[in-house]
């Protein structure tokens, strides 16, 4: 059998993995001066794939010893943190020495006994009282035993993982007997989700505006939040939010506390099986397409459409696959979380205008947010 020729690219793609697969090239590259800062870069990040899930666990025990908290009311001595860890001073030590490496916390000198005094770093000031990223984090246990063996969970091989329990919409009974779904059944995703939902609020809140429209479906809408959000910007806008009955409770509870009950209603049921409430001009789907496959995609988008008007608008908003200088965690992160949720899939922005078109929408156009990485958004016209 003749061998394929190769391409021109693929030749030189081959050659450069083989230049860089040589330990006297690397040893050539780290020692010649312009090449040397280049060299020890490649170096880290390899490293840091080697061993992000340490990293991943350090900041999972600051954020269990509410660190960033505390540190936010002033420097703190090591022993009076080791103090307050219920650790040795040799642990937490070890502890802040790799939060400092992670730049979650510095040095900042020593006190009047000559200890060594610690305050927030430049990435542990932002965590201070981020309810979304600390949630996120606190979660992400869960996660990490679903990929204790990533080979059993890609081939489907080994048993079923936890998040697959843990969101209500992925258990095939959902989808036909939504009114049977407990409160307890969905208590832990819809405080996940609400905590993380001011994280995109004011992304899409700041990309685009709800003034002119009249009302507004808001389909998986949780406990309500995003739609709170909404609230105080466009204070004459009605409001419909639809989820599960459980969920639809809790933002029920939501909109009488924020003083919008008057205009701003929750229907419970399931958007995988029952029709969406008419009436609304706008719909918006906050992070929800990207938990399902692509029939139950088509079932949810083919549902809105027939709850819009000729003429009314959808607002997808989500992290997406292949957003640029954010690969890895559209591919890498959302690509196996929604694995191991059972039935999710990371698109592109292509992939899911694609979906839009097939589900009677058109017109479709990518709206830039600052912070792609979090949330990027496509608004649709229904056709």
């Amino acid at each position: 059998m003749a061998a394929a020729t190769l391409s021109w690219t693929d030749w030189l793609l081959g050659w450069r993995d083989r230049l860089l697969s040589s330990p006297a090239f690397h040893r050539a590259a780290s020692g010649f001066p312009l090449t040397r800062p280049l060299a020890h870069r490649h170096a880290r990040e390899v490293f840091d794939l080697v061993a992000g899930f340490v990293y991943s666990q350090v900041l999972a025990a600051c954020v269990k010893l509410d660190l960033f908290r505390t540190l936010s009311h002033g420097p703190q001595s090591l022993s009076a943190l080791a103090k307050r860890f219920e650790m040795s001073n040799e642990a937490a030590a070890r502890l802040l020495a790799a939060a400092q490496s992670l730049k979650l916390v510095e040095q900042r000198g020593v006190d009047a006994s000559g200890e060594s005094r610690y305050g927030l770093g430049r990435l542990g000031a932002p965590l201070v009282g981020n309810e979304a990223v600390i949630a996120m984090v606190e979660h992400h246990a869960v996660l990490y035993a679903d990929l204790a063996d990533p080979l059993a969970l890609l081939r489907g091989s080994g048993p079923p993982p936890s998040l697959s329990d843990y969101y209500p919409y992925t258990a095939d009974e959902a989808s036909t007997r939504a009114a049977e779904i407990s409160p307890e059944k969905v208590a832990s995703y819809s405080r996940l989700m609400s905590a993380s939902q001011p994280l995109v609020a004011a992304e899409i809140l700041d990309a685009f505006s709800f003034n002119g429209y009249r009302h507004l479906l808001d389909v998986g809408g949780g406990e309500g939040r995003f739609l709170v959000s909404v609230s105080e910007r466009t204070p004459q806008l009605k409001m419909t939010l639809f989820d599960l009955p459980p969920v639809a409770s809790n933002a029920r509870q939501r909109f009488q506390s924020a003083g919008i009950a008057d205009r701003a209603e929750a229907v419970g049921g399931n958007f995988l099986a029952d029709e969406l409430p008419r009436g609304a001009d706008i719909a918006s789907l906050v992070r929800v397409i990207h938990d399902h496959d692509d029939a139950r995609a088509t079932t949810i988008l083919t549902s809105i459409r027939r709850a819009l008007p000729a003429g009314g608008t959808l607002v997808l908003a989500e992290p997406m696959s292949g957003t640029p200088g954010a690969e890895a965690m559209g591919d890498a992160y959302f690509g196996f979380y929604l694995l191991a949720m059972g039935r999710g899939q990371a698109r592109t922005a292509e992939q899911l205008t694609a979906l839009l078109q097939a589900c009677g929408f058109g017109k479709v156009r990518m709206l830039p947010t600052r912070i792609p990485l979090q949330v990027r958004m496509l608004v649709a016209e229904a056709v």
